[in-house]
């Protein structure tokens, strides 16, 4: 192409990104950078074609000053990560909240089949949970000490162990979603039958309570946060389903990356619970009241993060003029 030609056909649009620089013009953000990734591709072209023209000159002086607006003088934001955890992210659940919602009631529903298939079939439980640890709580609750389980390993041990392997759980109910959301559907179902069967051989030795005290120590941050991982699962694979305006791909990517964001949030909340399981729910023996407390505590911070903060947050943002 010669380079009349070529000026010819690209001049409008480098004089419109000069004037965006120069706030001689309105632009939208999405445009200027549209701009700015035609200009630099123009340039890249004039180097190989045109490499000593005035043209090529003019290109690359348009290209460092604009690096220089959009980067080299923008400051560096030492409040990013705070920022993250309390407007980003919880913006993100705000958005996705459908998501959680459907984890929830999905977990919840088959809780109860666990329950149920407890019930009415003596041999359940054993296939749930393993012969070898019914038998072991069998003797625990005969030795007089149903909990037992909890002090076995050292903490330290117990912790590491136990938090590690929760993460893993959790990055499997998420990137199982990749599987069109049926995996995802899958893990949140296995912990959930596993559950409702768990508290429902206690009911049946007639220890629910002294289970339940114990358990949900650790277990209500544990079980909230597989139902959160779920829920980035479920996003992951319902972008492959309702891409909207997007292309299939596109909108595919959004959801892996609006789903890691969530499933990363859990990770401080399965260190939390680890550090729960492994050095205090090992204590049996201490004051109901206490352990209510504990369990009470863990279940505002789970409702008040991931369901009552996105909604404030969403509101004040929802103030702001100019706010997208």
């Amino acid at each position: 192409m010669r380079e009349a030609l070529f000026v010819k056909q690209n001049k409008d649009k480098w004089l419109k990104f000069e004037n965006a620089l120069s706030h001689k013009m309105q632009t939208d953000p999405v445009t200027l950078g549209e701009l700015y990734l035609e200009v630099t591709d123009n340039l890249s072209f004039a180097q190989t074609f045109y490499p000593h023209s005035d043209t090529t000159r003019y290109l690359n002086q348009l290209a460092i000053s604009a690096h220089q607006k959009l980067y080299k003088n923008k400051k560096t934001d030492r409040w990013r990560l705070l920022r993250y955890w309390v407007e980003d992210f919880p913006l993100e659940i705000y958005k996705q909240r459908r998501y959680l919602l459907i984890s929830l009631v999905v977990f919840l529903f088959f809780s109860f089949v666990g329950v149920y298939s407890a019930a009415e079939k003596s041999d359940f439980v054993r296939g749930i949970l393993g012969d070898s640890y019914v038998n072991m709580t069998l003797q625990n609750i005969e030795n007089g000490d149903p909990m037992a389980v909890y002090k076995q390993s050292q903490e330290i041990d117990m912790f590491l162990g136990i938090t590690i392997n929760n993460i893993r759980v959790a990055f499997i109910a998420y990137v199982f979603g990749i599987l069109l959301g049926i995996g995802s559907l899958l893990v949140i179902m296995q912990n959930a039958i596993m559950l409702g069967s768990f508290q429902y051989f206690f009911y049946e030795k007639g220890l629910l309570w002294e289970s339940a005290r114990t358990i949900w120590i650790h277990g209500t941050i544990e079980i909230s946060v597989i139902i959160i991982a779920g829920a980035a699962g479920l996003l992951t694979g319902s972008s492959l389903f309702f891409p909207g305006t997007y292309s299939r791909l596109d909108a595919f990517m959004k959801g892996v990356k609006s789903g890691l964001k969530i499933v990363v949030s859990t990770i401080p909340l399965f260190v939390v619970a680890g550090f729960l399981e492994g050095f205090v729910t090992r204590h049996t023996e201490m004051p109901d009241a206490l352990a209510v407390f504990i369990i009470g505590a863990s279940i505002f911070i789970i409702i008040y993060y991931y369901a009552i903060y996105p909604v404030k947050v969403y509101r004040k943002f929802k103030t702001k003029p100019n706010h997208d």
